[in-house]
């Protein structure tokens, strides 16, 4: 899986930065494109960059796909779970398994539909004239306005992201049921601020922030593991 999770990673990162370019330099090109500079007017309205912004929604829709899978794989997806860090050690795994089969079943069927929906579009026409078959009397697609790509390209993160994120929340599933833990990242640490703990009574030397469980009561709360010894709580007196 580490060669699918450096893919994710590096997926998003040249959606994500390749975008940010793109959009520099248009905004760049057309400011110049308002100087009155002989040579480099003329030169920059030799070419257009109308297409920069299709392009860039085309990257950020497929940056936020992909982004949503790695989501559940890091656990940074917000969460509503009042009620279930209110239940049993049973109870809630028994939920937060449900939660995670639900996701899985919801965006497994999404990206079926998607799959679909794309093969309609265009895809299956695409791959029959690529391999010089009959394609008969299926529906070539459509294609964009400024780039003039088939949309059925575009309409591919529906099916690709959701059907990797499906994958996520089943391997998350499978995960929390051997292990008892679910990936989750600590909203509120920032960085550079874990440094001085010594003179912190309610972290103690040696310690970090993050790994204070500063709204944790003795049940052990989502996200935490769903067995822990819970003596060290008692002794401190925290609520049974």
């Amino acid at each position: 899986m580490k060669f699918l999770d450096r893919l994710e990673e590096w997926l998003i990162t040249f959606l994500m930065g390749g975008a940010t370019l793109i959009i520099f330099a248009a905004v760049i090109h057309r400011y110049l494109t308002g100087l009155d500079i002989p040579g480099l007017q003329d030169w920059l309205l030799s070419f257009s960059m109308a297409w920069a912004q299709e392009l860039t929604i085309i990257m950020f829709v497929w940056m936020a796909k992909f982004g949503a899978a790695y989501g559940v794989r890091t656990g940074i997806h917000v969460g509503v779970d009042v009620m279930i860090n209110r239940l049993s050690d049973d109870k809630r795994k028994w939920f937060i398994s449900f939660g995670l089969l639900a996701g899985a079943t919801f965006t497994g069927t999404i990206a079926w539909l998607g799959y679909h929906f794309v093969m309609e579009n265009g895809l299956h026409y695409a791959w029959l004239h690529y391999w010089g078959k009959e394609t008969g009397d299926l529906f070539e697609g459509p294609t964009t306005p400024d780039l003039e790509w088939p949309t059925w390209i575009v309409y591919s993160a529906i099916p690709l992201g959701s059907g990797l994120m499906c994958f996520r929340f089943l391997q998350v599933l499978v995960s929390f049921n051997r292990t008892g833990e679910l990936p989750h990242v600590d909203h509120g640490h920032v960085e550079g601020l874990d440094e001085d703990t010594e003179t912190d009574p309610m972290v103690g030397p040696g310690s970090k922030p993050e790994d204070t469980p500063w709204f944790q009561n003795t049940e052990g709360l989502y996200p935490k593991e769903v067995n822990k010894n819970h003596d060290s709580d008692k002794k401190e007196g925290g609520a049974k």
